[in-house]
C-alpha cells in the first residue's frame, strides 16, 4: 500500500490528558498535510472545525477513556460533538456492564448514541480487558445498535497489551469494519493490522507510520 492510499485510512490522534491547543493544532496540520484524518478531544472540536479545511475528516471521542458516563451524558456529548463539527465519533462502551452480563444495556446505550447523531459512530470495546466471548458480545452489540465500526481499544487501559492485536482485529472483523488503535507506531505494525482485516488505523504516530510506506 502506498503512502497516499494509507494516509486516508489513518486517524492521526492526540488524546492524552495533557493535550494542549498547540498539540491539537500540530496534529491537525500534520493530518491535513499528509491526507490523514484527525482524532482530537471534544473540548477542541469547535475551534478546530472552524479553522480546518473541509477536506479533513475530524473525529472525537465520547465517554473516553473508561466509558462509565451515563447513557444520557454520552448521548448529549455525542450530539454536542457532532454539532461542534465532528464528522465521526469514537464511543467507549461500558466495559463493566458488559462483563457483568448486561449485554442488552450495552446494546441499548450504543443504540441511543447512534440514534442521536447523523454521523458514523465507532464503538471502542477495549479488547484488552475482555475475553474472546466478551469481545464477540461487544461486537454483536455494536452490530445490533447499527454502529458503523468497532474499535479495538483506547490505548489507555491498564493491561498488557493495552492496544491493538492482530488476533483481536481478526475476531472483530467478522462483525463490522474495524479501527485498530493503540500501540501502532510504524508502517509494519499498521500493515499487519490492515492485513488482518482492519479498515482504519488510529495512531498518535501517524506521520511515522506514513514515513515507512512506499511512495
Amino acid at each position: 500500500m502506498n503512502r497516499q492510499e494509507l494516509a486516508g485510512r489513518i486517524d492521526h490522534t492526540v488524546l492524552g490528558p495533557e493535550t494542549t491547543p498547540a498539540d491539537v493544532d500540530r496534529v491537525v496540520a500534520e493530518a491535513t498535510e499528509h491526507g490523514m484524518n484527525a482524532c482530537i478531544p471534544p473540548c477542541y472540536v469547535a475551534a478546530t472545525a472552524e479553522q480546518a479545511p473541509p477536506t479533513l475528516t475530524l473525529a472525537t471521542v465520547i465517554g473516553f477513556p473508561h466509558g462509565q458516563d451515563s447513557t444520557r451524558i454520552k448521548r448529549e456529548a455525542a450530539a454536542s460533538g457532532w454539532k461542534a463539527g465532528a464528522d465521526e465519533l469514537d464511543v467507549v462502551i461500558n466495559v463493566g456492564r458488559l462483563k457483568a452480563g448486561e449485554t442488552d444495556a450495552v446494546t441499548e446505550e450504543i443504540e441511543a448514541i447512534v440514534a442521536s447523531v447523523p454521523v458514523p459512530v465507532k464503538v471502542i470495546i477495549e479488547a484488552g480487558l475482555l475475553t474472546d466471548d466478551e469481545k464477540r458480545r461487544a461486537c454483536q452489540a455494536a452490530v445490533d445498535a447499527d454502529a458503523a465500526m468497532v474499535k479495538t481499544s483506547t490505548g489507555f487501559a491498564d493491561v498488557e497489551p493495552s492496544g491493538a492485536t492482530v488476533a483481536d482485529v481478526e475476531l472483530m472483523s467478522d462483525y463490522l469494519p474495524v479501527k485498530a488503535s493503540g500501540g501502532i507506531g510504524d508502517y509494519e505494525t499498521a500493515m499487519a493490522m490492515l492485513d488482518a482485516g482492519a479498515e482504519r488505523i488510529g495512531a498518535s504516530a501517524g506521520v511515522e507510520v506514513l514515513a515507512g510506506a512506499p511512495q
